[in-house]
């Protein structure tokens, strides 16, 4: 089933997603475990362009919705215990003693009180949320969310997810391309993710120098 409509670049994301289709198009079911693997693994892989051509595959004939769906759902499960389990077991190196990606131990136990309150819902939600989805886990592993609650919320909100986006492609078949234009959108979200992230981790580092400048000249 070759892909036959290569769209040239004309977005931040169509790279990514060129390739994201080049990997599922290869390899079919494998291709889309190993892809929504890295998209909960906080690799930026959109989960929208692997689960789409995953559907358009399907309403092709060349694979089950079944299979489709929990090769995704489970992709999603295995990336997640892997963010679940860095944010977990890096911890203290990462956030507590790390001088530039430095976290306010206040601020620590206020997401560890959220995750105890909230943080089956929080999960549950914000998989069904694009961009937010992917990282999820990783504060979740950070504020040490049991790991077999993390688990069993991260795969019921995988599923409506998965199936969702499979279905739209498989509804859309020849027409998949329409809809892969409309994932520009994600364009803005990135970009705006990379901008703010890098203006917290500078303004942090600047005045953690500051406040170490006196120490040292006394």
């Amino acid at each position: 089933m070759p892909y036959s409509h290569p769209v040239p670049p004309a977005s931040l994301t169509d790279p990514i997603v060129n390739f994201a289709v080049d990997v599922v198009d290869a390899i079919g079911v494998a291709g889309i475990f190993i892809l929504m693997t890295l998209e909960s693994a906080c690799v930026p892989v959109p989960s929208e362009a692997t689960m789409l051509f995953a559907g358009f595959a399907v309403s092709d004939g060349d694979m089950s919705l079944l299979a489709a769906v929990a090769a995704g759902v489970l992709g999603n499960l295995l990336g997640s215990w892997i963010a679940w389990g860095a944010g977990y077991f890096g911890r203290e190196e990462l956030l507590e003693k790390n001088r530039l990606i430095h976290v306010n131990p206040k601020h620590l136990e206020t997401a560890d009180r959220w995750f105890r309150e909230h943080g089956e819902a929080t999960v549950f939600w914000t998989r069904m949320l694009p961009i937010v989805r992917t990282f999820i886990s990783l504060p979740a592993g950070v504020s040490e969310m049991p790991f077999w609650r993390f688990t069993v919320f991260t795969v019921l909100g995988c599923v409506p997810w998965v199936l969702g986006l499979t279905l739209i492609g498989r509804s859309a078949g020849d027409n998949w391309d329409e809809w892969k234009d409309k994932l520009h959108y994600v364009d803005y979200a990135v970009a705006a993710t990379i901008v703010i992230g890098a203006a917290w981790l500078l303004v942090r580092y600047l005045r953690r120098r500051r406040e170490g400048a006196p120490a040292e000249g006394s």
